[in-house]
């Protein structure tokens, strides 16, 4: 259900005229415009009317709402410093171009492996299993290098 309730926020945040004009630019280390790592935030308490939203549609048990709640408000909360994470290890991706699905299995799985003691390949069959059932033929292959990546460093440090 958090990635269901991701994908939301995510075009949520992408449909907003008003959040485009307010995205901050980012600049590379040469000077020149870069990717905004958060082009179209989403403010916590819009994360939360969402998933009050998404969470009507689903029949979870209470602990597993609530584990679902945290990874939300873990990721939305920590956005621009996952998409960073993202960014280094998904080499030639940028995370705004990436489909929807992928960049929000992955964010989800950086925010677990970064920021939980869920064990790692754990985290990893989860996000890949994720990515096979919503995402496209190449997801599965591409999640699971890019978190493998990310757990190297988060987990190795």
């Amino acid at each position: 259900m958090a990635l269901q309730v991701l994908y939301a926020v995510d075009l949520a945040g992408h449909t907003s005229s008003r959040r485009l004009a307010d995205a901050p630019e980012t600049v590379d280390d040469d000077g020149g415009a870069g990717e905004a790592l958060q082009p179209l935030a989403v403010a916590a308490e819009d994360s939360d009317r969402i998933f009050d939203r998404v969470a009507e549609h689903f029949t979870v048990p209470k602990g597993a709402l609530e584990f679902a709640r945290e990874l939300v408000t873990g990721v939305v909360a920590h956005l621009p410093e996952l998409d960073a994470i993202v960014s280094v290890h998904a080499r030639n991706w940028r995370v705004s171009r990436m489909a929807v699905v992928d960049r929000n299995v992955l964010r989800l799985g950086a925010h677990e492996l970064r920021d939980t003691q869920t064990p790692m390949a754990v985290v990893i069959d989860e996000a890949v299993d994720l990515a096979r059932r919503f995402g496209s033929d190449r997801s599965p292959s591409f999640v699971n290098g890019v978190l493998d990546a990310i757990a190297k460093e988060v987990r190795d440090a």
